[in-house]
């Protein structure tokens, strides 16, 4: 899956990730590979992004939103802590 992380200033991640956690509105919640489409505004907390088991990477964002579709996600965050 291709991940891009942006906030308004600059591209905070762009690459391939086999799953990403995001801080949901109603929770947290993870994506992975074949994922329903899915649209779902985001509440500050930690992005927590997966390339493989050895690999985690974290972002602490101030909220924003999170659009998954096609194994392509886009995360537009209102900034970044």
């Amino acid at each position: 899956m291709n991940l891009e992380i942006l906030t308004p200033d600059k591209k905070v991640f762009e690459g391939e990730v086999t799953s990403v956690t995001v801080p949901g509105t109603l929770g947290s919640f993870q994506i992975l590979k074949d994922h329903a489409a899915i649209i779902s505004t985001l509440e500050d907390g930690e992005v927590i992004i997966r390339a493989n088991k050895a690999d985690e990477q974290r972002f602490f964002i101030k909220g924003g939103v999170v659009e998954a579709i096609h194994n392509k996600i886009v995360v537009l965050a209102e900034g970044i802590a």
